[in-house]
C-alpha cells in the first residue's frame, strides 16, 4: 500500500486558481503551493496578483502571476497560454472569481445584472474549464474545482441572482463530472458559508447581524479563507482520487442549523 502522506503531494503538479489575489483564493493558491504546486495566481490586476507572487517566491513557493478578467474571453485564452508557456501543462482549474453586484429582492434587479451575474459565475468557469480540459486530458488526468456557495443550496434574503448562479456551477460540475471521468478528469464543487472576506463584508461587519447568523452556526463562528484551502487540496491530489461531482460544504453547520 501506498503512503497516504504522500497522496496529497502536489509536486509537479500546475494548478489555476481565479479571483486568486485576496480572501478565499488567495488561502486556496496557498494550499496548493505548500503541497509542492506550481500555482497560477490570477485576478483582474497584474498589480494585485504580482504583490501574491513575490510574498509566495519569498517562502520558496513556486508562482507565477497573470492577470485575467474572466468574463473577457481574449483575457481567459492569455491566461490557459500563459499558463501552459510557463509550466508546460496544467493539472488543476480553482473557479473561485465570483461576483455579486446586487444585495436586494428578485424583482428588483435588472436584466444586466442578470446577465454579469451569470457570465461571471456560470459561463466563465464554464469555458476555463473547456479550454483547460485539452491540457488535462494530454496529462492523463487532472482535477476542476468549483467554488460556489451555500447560497446555492438554500436561499439567503436578497442574494436570489447569485443563489441561481451557483446553484448552475452545481449542475455544471457534476455534467463535468460524469463527461470527462473518461479522460481522468475529476471535478468537484465546495460551498462555503460565511467566510471573513471583502466579498461578504456588507454581511459580518454589521455587528447585530453578525451576531444573528453566528448563534445559529452550531460552530458559534464565521469562517476564515484558510479553512477552505484544506479541502480543495485533498480534491486536487490523488488523497482524493476517488472524489468526483461531489458538493461539499464548508459552512461551520449552516445546513444543519435550525
Amino acid at each position: 500500500m501506498s503512503s497516504i502522506k504522500e497522496s496529497f503531494d502536489l509536486e509537479g503538479k500546475v494548478a489555476i486558481i481565479t479571483g486568486s489575489s485576496k480572501g478565499i483564493g488567495k488561502s486556496i493558491a496557498q494550499g496548493l503551493a505548500e503541497f509542492g504546486a506550481s500555482v497560477v495566481i490570477s485576478s483582474r490586476s497584474q498589480e494585485s496578483v504580482d504583490k501574491v507572487v513575490e510574498e509566495f517566491t519569498s517562502k520558496g513557493l513556486k508562482a507565477i502571476g497573470v492577470a485575467c478578467h474572466i468574463g473577457k474571453a481574449d483575457q481567459r485564452e492569455f491566461l490557459i497560454k500563459k499558463t501552459n508557456e510557463h509550466f508546460g501543462g496544467i493539472d488543476v482549474l480553482v473557479n473561485n472569481a465570483a461576483i455579486n453586484p446586487v444585495y436586494a429582492p428578485i424583482e428588483k434587479a435588472e436584466e444586466a445584472v442578470f446577465d454579469k451575474i451569470m457570465d461571471i459565475n456560470v459561463k466563465a468557469p464554464w469555458i476555463l474549464s473547456n479550454l483547460t480540459w485539452p491540457f488535462m486530458q494530454q496529462r492523463g488526468g487532472g482535477s476542476v474545482i468549483n467554488i460556489a456557495s451555500v447560497e446555492a443550496l438554500h436561499p439567503g434574503e436578497g442574494l436570489g441572482l447569485y443563489s441561481t448562479s451557483k446553484a448552475a456551477l452545481l449542475m455544471l460540475t457534476k455534467n463535468l463530472a460524469k463527461e470527462w471521468g473518461q479522460y481522468g478528469i475529476r471535478a468537484n464543487v465546495i460551498c462555503p458559508g460565511l467566510i471573513k472576506t471583502k466579498f461578504s463584508a456588507a454581511l459580518w461587519q454589521n455587528e447585530k447581524l453578525l451576531q444573528k447568523i453566528e448563534k445559529t452556526l452550531p460552530v458559534s463562528r464565521m469562517g476564515m479563507p484558510n479553512e477552505m484551502a484544506g479541502l480543495v487540496c485533498l480534491l486536487a491530489s490523488d488523497a482524493g482520487a476517488y472524489m468526483t461531482g461531489g458538493v461539499y460544504n464548508a459552512d461551520g453547520g449552516y445546513m444543519i442549523a435550525g
